[in-house]
């Protein structure tokens, strides 16, 4: 385990707290998971949750299901959270709880332990204002759901972060058998939530308008789009689209060049962007609803994941994709 890391906390057990739970129990690592007030309702969830995801994980053999304990934020923190090396933080997507949170965290954790955040988009270093102790140990580690499952992570400094701490965390998450990206600026929303904000806000201009269902839309995604990309990425897609190697993409920008400039006016043209942001969404609720409503979620979620540890099993086995 990179640098002794032993015992790790997770701030919040929420959907991305318990998968995190999960992933770390799964490669031995004693967990301490800190909600507002632990109750047998909390403590239920998360144990239910962990015996569902348990049999799908692959498990270190020093792995146990129960090296974990629910404890209270309030009256707990100060006084355990010192007991960890590693700190994920998974809270409310809210600046001002952050800035007091990391505040607590900065000031009861180990000197050497790395404090990180799940946060989707809000960059570190705009809630490490009430660190007083040591600021340069905080970056964030953002996973995508669910992060037991989906090997990507992106760490993101901030610019007075320590570089060994950034290289730490990149090694931890790479002895989870996780993918760590290392972004090199911080930018809101980071790289893959900006690339997913890209194809989201274009997916529900394109239903808005009526081109498309959103159930043909997703279809475009899960049949086209996502297998490609799953396997190759859009840059090495535009390889190959190119011809491969050498000069591929050079040969599929001159091709497709003058084409994208002509669909992006179109996009920006009708772009959700030039709507008053209280009224995008509203018109496309009884349509989701009523293409999408009915669809059993929980065994839509239950393949899902099923599938992708199968896909990313195969992956592994394949010399050159990544």
């Amino acid at each position: 385990m990179s640098h002794n890391i032993r015992t790790v906390a997770v701030i919040g057990a929420g959907v991305i707290g318990r998968s995190f739970t999960a992933l770390f129990l799964a490669h031995g690592l004693k967990v301490l998971v800190f909600v507002s007030e632990p109750t047998p309702a909390s403590a239920k969830k998360l144990e239910d949750y962990l015996q569902n995801v348990w049999p799908t994980i692959e498990k270190q053999e020093t792995a146990s299901i129960k090296n974990y304990e629910i404890l209270s934020r309030v009256n707990d923190l100060e006084t355990r959270l010192k007991e960890c090396d590693f700190i994920q933080e998974n809270g409310p997507e809210k600046l001002d709880i952050k800035i007091s949170l990391f505040g607590q965290l900065d000031a009861y954790a180990s000197p050497t332990a790395i404090i990180a955040s799940a946060t989707s988009g809000i960059p570190s270093s705009k809630f490490i204002t009430e660190c007083k102790y040591h600021p340069e140990r905080i970056l964030i580690v953002h996973p995508f759901n669910p992060p037991h499952v989906i090997p990507l992570v992106e760490i993101v400094p901030h610019p007075k972060t320590a570089p060994e701490v950034a290289e730490r965390t990149k090694e931890f998450f790479s002895s989870l058998g996780r993918y760590p990206v290392v972004v090199q600026h911080e930018v809101p929303g980071f790289v893959a939530n900006r690339l997913q904000c890209a194809l989201l806000m274009e997916a529900f201009s394109l239903v808005r308008r009526g081109v498309v269902t959103p159930e043909e839309l997703d279809a475009t995604i899960t049949q086209g789009l996502g297998l490609r990309w799953s396997l190759t990425g859009p840059f090495m897609t535009a390889i190959l689209g190119g011809g491969g190697n050498p000069g591929g993409f050079e040969r599929i920008a001159n091709h497709l060049g003058p084409g994208l400039w002509a669909w992006m006016t179109d996009m920006q043209a009708h772009s959700v962007m030039s709507q008053d942001p209280a009224n995008v969404f509203q018109p496309m609720f009884p349509v989701v609803q009523d293409r999408l409503g009915m669809v059993d979620t929980v065994a839509l979620e239950k393949e899902r994941d099923e599938l992708l540890g199968e896909i990313i099993r195969l992956k592994k086995e394949r010399k050159t994709l990544m």
